[in-house]
């Protein structure tokens, strides 16, 4: 195992009902900016509940952040921020607008360009604002960890920033929250959490056992519990196992003291950035070509997921390590989520531009061995056709 410094101050409050805690996690004196999606934290009673937790508080409602944050409409929020003095932030939604609220409680406290944020990867935060979030999605992880991920529209730019500054004050994570979610957000929801495992999973050994099966065990709770998240959309047993999964999946505990990947992600992102093809779709599109151009490196975690979370034990080990990766694609699929460049719409004529998008946000050193050049990348892709 890889030494590590694990630190993680946000405090969960999970379970039906959970979001009355707010008059106690909340300042009593705050001048609160309650930041909001679309319509669904209105539309489904949420954003009343949170307004009635708040009692006297006075709060300012912010809406309109994005499935992916536009550093344009955050600047908005910042602007808000300003203008009305606020003092805390609270995130009622999903990841993106958590995402998006780690931007404002560090923009609003940064003087000059804040877009230096997100091309300094978080380096240039130096504090932020307090807040705290209402989960309505499980997905991201956004909730109990201190990434964001921003797209800056003017450049069709999506980049990731990380600080300790920004983790969230505290979560409530009320699972009763997901009942009216659509099926496309809930099966995005299981393939964002199941990459994010892969990410600091399927990479190579470093004998952390503890880490290891953490992992395995918040796949094999993923694979079983997604359908069933599906078929049974008000199963409060069902949506609570999928709600911690999701936040387990990218909390940090996993991550601690092994190496990680992330190249799914960072190809993923130009996905989105120049297609607007929702984020779990992207790393669906991406893992299963990444995967097979990298079996060899990957080879001994590879052998190991497919024994432990799919239970392929026969043939040799090219033919387990393929079995697995198809068993991986064809869970994305049963889901509903379509797993080829080809399915959106794209071909090859594409692929200079999505690597050309690489090569100016520098994305030219990925994987946990940082040799996914852009060859490499332009062949993942072509893969994924």
């Amino acid at each position: 195992m890889q030494n590590f410094d694990f630190y993680n101050p946000t405090r969960i409050c999970f379970g039906e009902g959970q979001i009355s805690k707010l008059n106690d996690l909340v300042p009593q004196n705050a001048k609160v900016l309650i930041l909001l999606g679309g319509n669904s934290a209105r539309a489904n009673g949420t954003l009343s509940e949170v307004i009635t937790a708040l009692g006297e508080r006075e709060y300012v409602e912010f809406n309109g952040i994005e499935p992916n944050p536009t550093f344009e409409t955050l600047m908005d929020a910042v602007a808000e921020v300003k203008a009305h003095k606020i003092d805390f932030l609270l995130a009622v939604g999903g990841g993106s607008v958590i995402d998006g609220t780690k931007f404002v409680a560090a923009a609003a406290k940064y003087e000059g360009d804040a877009w230096d944020i997100m091309t300094s990867f978080g380096a240039k935060v130096e504090s932020a604002m307090p807040f705290g979030s209402v989960l309505t999605l499980p997905a991201t992880g956004s909730e109990m960890n201190s990434g964001s991920v921003v797209t800056k529209k003017s450049i069709k730019a999506k980049l990731p920033f990380m600080s300790p500054h920004v983790f969230p004050q505290f979560s409530v994570l009320d699972p009763v929250k997901t009942y009216t979610l659509p099926e496309r957000q809930i099966a995005n929801g299981v393939v964002d959490a199941f990459v994010h495992t892969t990410e600091q999973y399927l990479t190579y050994p470093v004998d952390a056992a503890i880490q290891d099966r953490f992992a395995e065990g918040i796949l094999l709770t993923l694979i079983e519990q997604g359908p069933k998240a599906l078929e049974k959309p008000m199963d409060y047993d069902v949506r609570a196992n999928l709600m911690w999964a999701a936040t387990s999946a990218l909390n940090g505990t996993i991550g601690a003291g092994v190496p990680q990947d992330w190249a799914t992600h960072m190809i993923g992102h130009e996905l989105t950035a120049l297609h607007d093809i929702d984020h779990a779709r992207t790393l669906a599109i991406v893992l299963p070509s990444l995967l097979r151009h990298t079996k060899v490196a990957k080879k001994e975690k590879l052998l190991q997921y497919a024994e432990r979370v799919w239970g392929i034990n026969s043939g040799n080990d090219d033919e387990r390590i393929d079995a697995a990766i198809d068993k991986t694609q064809d869970f994305f699929e049963e889901l509903g989520i379509k797993t080829r460049l080809r399915d959106y719409q794209l071909n090859d004529t594409h692929i200079d531009a999505l690597v050309e998008q690489l090569n100016t946000h520098g994305m030219v050193a990925l994987g946990e061995h940082q040799n996914i050049d852009l060859v490499k990348s332009r062949e993942i892709l072509v893969g994924a056709l």
